[in-house]
């Protein structure tokens, strides 16, 4: 206990943790927006969730290293990595042994970070009884886990036990994020689009004109590297990107996919099935006919599944008229990263899709962390329809482009996201710009 909490033997010594001192010795260095975000007001039961490898244990550390610059006593800190434990009662254990600690400090409040949490059976129950008894009524409690837990439900087991609780998702770096990592020097001149009128869009955009040519050499290394945090400096320090690295991403989705005993052949066929017929609208009963799946029921299930995970995101058709989503119809389904094309174009030997095709993916994915996001296709289509906002974007990925007005019931304002263009009317800007504006 104590060689995971070295900050006990005085708060000088956080710098002798490993996983804070990988951090501070990359030549790549994230700091999450989420940091800033976390609340810390007892009592709270909060579950971080994010895709593996993402970055969740130095979330952690780096919060911890916040957390050791004001309280009084190091030891009002505990973190554990639950992967080291069987079940729930090892698990309770640990707990109680940390309970005694606390009395003995005489600490009214704790911060407890248990990383992996989803690593010994049945989590859930000691955590449970610890709430129950009161244990941890003056704490803030951080549980961080694979996205196993989220899909299983288990989160839903803590009904009125979570206090000022959230639910946070670390997901990998949005292209804005990339370019805070990349170049820090070109980040601080990007500006942020915050009620996306089409006016506001436009002169956000416009303001970054003469770094266009950086941002679209930054987009580029992009959508190769994607937002995961490995690929990210694998491919800065060393512009490749090596097989170990695609490997554990992949050993780390099979990993979810065996706890979830779900069948990984299946799991092929469906994501084989992404990957060949993106952008494109697709029903479920076409995919299980012709990638060879049993039931459309399969597939929905490993669709559902795949979202749960954070591997991929459903775009359903939206009614333009009533702003709704149409559930029946054909849906889009996008990777929700797009280094995650490149691993599993390798997996299931299949050709890689065009860039073009990937930027509607990258575009898709981030407008959807944020907004309700869907699409609409008739004798024309609108990629991506935000039907809050009555707005949507058309991706026109090429060198020159025909640009003209359109709109559909209550989606009034188009914009076209193009390679290099910038129009007034219609409204047309770079996609590497109006990412750049996307904080997320």
């Amino acid at each position: 206990m104590e060689s995971l909490n070295p900050w006990w033997k005085g708060k000088e010594a956080f710098e002798e943790d490993e996983d804070y001192k990988k951090w501070r010795q990359s030549s790549v260095r994230w700091v999450p927006q989420l940091l800033e975000e976390i609340e810390l007001e007892a009592p709270a039961l909060h579950f971080l969730f994010g895709p593996r490898q993402v970055g969740k244990t130095t979330l952690l550390k780096l919060l911890i290293g916040k957390l050791l610059q004001v309280v009084d006593n190091p030891r009002a800190i505990f973190y554990y990595r639950c992967d080291l434990l069987a079940d729930y009662k090892e698990l309770n254990s640990v707990l109680m042994e940390y309970l005694k600690i606390k009395r003995n400090e005489v600490l009214r409040v704790s911060f407890i970070f248990l990383d992996e949490v989803t690593f010994p059976r049945e989590w859930y129950r000691a955590i449970k009884y610890m709430v129950d008894r009161g244990y941890l009524q003056n704490d803030i409690v951080v549980l961080t886990g694979s996205l196993s837990m989220y899909a299983k439900r288990e989160v839903e087991t803590f009904p009125g036990r979570r206090g000022r609780g959230r639910d946070y998702v670390l997901y990998p770096l949005s292209f804005r994020e990339y370019i805070k990592v990349s170049r820090p020097d070109l980040y601080g001149k990007l500006e942020e689009i915050r009620d996306f009128s089409p006016k506001e869009i436009r002169e956000k955009c416009l303001k970054l004109i003469p770094w266009r040519e950086e941002l679209n050499k930054l987009f580029e290394t992009y959508l190769v590297t994607g937002g995961f945090p490995l690929a990210v400096k694998t491919y800065l320090e060393n512009r490749s990107i090596s097989r170990e690295v695609k490997e554990t991403y992949l050993s780390a989705f099979l990993y979810d996919l065996a706890k979830l005993r779900r069948n990984e052949a299946i799991a092929k066929r469906v994501i084989k099935a992404i990957i060949e017929k993106l952008p494109s609208p697709v029903s479920l009963n076409s995919i299980a006919k012709e990638f060879e799946i049993r039931s459309h029921k399969t597939v929905f299930q490993y669709l559902d599944l795949f979202e749960k995970l954070f591997i991929a995101k459903n775009l359903y058709f939206v009614d333009p008229d009533k702003a709704v989503e149409v559930f029946y119809k054909e849906r889009k389904v996008h990777l929700t990263d797009p280094f995650l094309y490149e691993v599993f174009s390798e997996w299931c030997h299949v050709q890689k899709p065009d860039e073009s095709k990937i930027v509607e993916s990258v575009v898709a994915t981030h407008l959807a962390r944020r907004f309700r996001v869907g699409y609409w296709r008739n004798r024309t289509e609108i990629d991506v329809i935000l039907p809050d906002l009555s707005l949507g974007f058309e991706i026109k990925w090429a060198e020159k482009t025909k640009l003209y007005p359109k709109s559909i019931g209550k989606i009034k304002n188009i914009v076209y996201l193009t390679k290099e263009e910038f129009s007034d009317e219609p409204l047309a800007v770079p996609t590497s710009v109006f990412l750049s504006c996307l904080k997320l």
